[in-house]
């Protein structure tokens, strides 16, 4: 089934996950929940509310204070024959659990020569915006990038919340389902049913002739109205949403650059070592004859997330950076 045979209606980014996987769940059996506060309290953003009423404790479980057990626990019932979806509460804690993430996770299928799957999706919260503070706000996904054997997925809306979620659990394969703090609650349009979005697939979600600009989650928001900002200027940005980082669909970001011939690549997490880095090097393999100009890159400062609002505003990429280093990229050329 695809997203246009079932009805369609506006729901919030966070709302659009709860309903997921209450409906995947009631689909498939083998498919279960296990996280910090998952259960009685519906998890720290209240993703998971009202799935422990509705399916049991055996089946939305509430786990100990323990990361490397909550992805150890879902790597063993995975490669058993069930569909666990873990919860991380928030992307740095990830890094307490990358043992069993790199080593463990990514790693099995190779270890047994292909002869088994490992069907977990690993679910938590990244960005800054909330005023968290360096441990709670990081954006770490090209860390999770760099792992063979690891998918990493990160919707910027409701609609691909739905789609990409469904596509995780249904994978054979570990996947990291990243959402970002700041678009819990913002509302989109999106279907009723369950229905896939193929991971690897990015969409173009703005089309235009000046500048390729390829991006992800929060970013894809500030990146659309820089792009209303500059189409008042004559330049045209074809937006890219990227959706799946891992893997990364190339041939669109290849196609787009050799029609417009200048890329600008944006996203929250620090620029330096990014996946805008790895972008731009694929562009420059793929692509180099047809770029008028170097590729722009746009990401937060080598810093830790600062904790006050004025400094966090700063330090997070917005639409008039992204306007900014566009017009800086366009005029490289003219």
């Amino acid at each position: 089934m695809t997203a246009t045979d079932t009805p369609v209606r506006e729901l919030a980014y966070g709302a659009a996950f709860t309903e997921t996987l209450r409906q995947i769940m009631a689909e498939d059996h083998d498919v279960f929940v296990a996280g910090e506060d998952v259960g009685a309290a519906g998890g720290v953003f209240g993703s998971f509310t009202g799935l422990q009423r509705e399916f049991g404790d055996m089946r939305v479980v509430d786990t100990p204070i323990s990361e490397q057990a909550i992805v150890g626990l879902g790597t063993g019932a995975a490669v058993s024959g069930l569909r666990p979806v873990v919860d991380l509460m928030f992307m740095d804690f990830v890094l307490v659990a990358m043992d069993q993430i790199v080593n463990q996770a990514a790693k099995l299928k190779y270890m047994f020569g292909g002869n088994t799957s490992l069907p977990m999706t690993i679910t938590t919260n990244a960005g800054a915006g909330l005023s968290a503070a360096a441990q709670h706000s990081q954006s770490l996904e090209a860390l999770l990038c760099h792992i063979p054997g690891l998918k990493v997925v990160m919707p910027s809306n409701a609609h691909d919340v739905k789609g990409l979620l469904t596509a995780s659990i249904r994978d054979d394969n570990p996947v990291v389902f990243i959402k970002h703090k700041r678009l819990l609650g913002q509302k989109g349009y999106c279907p009723e049913d369950l229905f896939e979005i193929p991971l690897g697939s990015a969409s173009i979600t703005r089309p235009g002739t000046d500048v390729t600009l390829v991006t992800y989650g929060r970013m894809v928001g500030e990146s659309l109205k820089a792009a209303s900002v500059l189409a008042g200027e004559d330049i045209e940005v074809e937006v890219i949403d990227l959706r799946t980082l891992q893997p990364l669909d190339t041939e669109t970001i290849v196609a787009s650059v050799q029609r417009t011939n200048h890329c600008v690549v944006v996203h929250e997490a620090v620029r330096f070592g990014g996946l805008g880095a790895e972008i731009a090097a694929h562009i420059q393999e793929q692509a180099f004859d047809y770029l008028d100009a170097p590729v722009g890159r746009v990401g937060a400062p080598f810093s830790p997330v600062p904790f006050t609002p004025a400094l966090e505003s700063e330090y997070v990429p917005d639409a008039a950076r992204i306007a900014s280093d566009i017009r800086a990229a366009v005029a490289r050329q003219r």
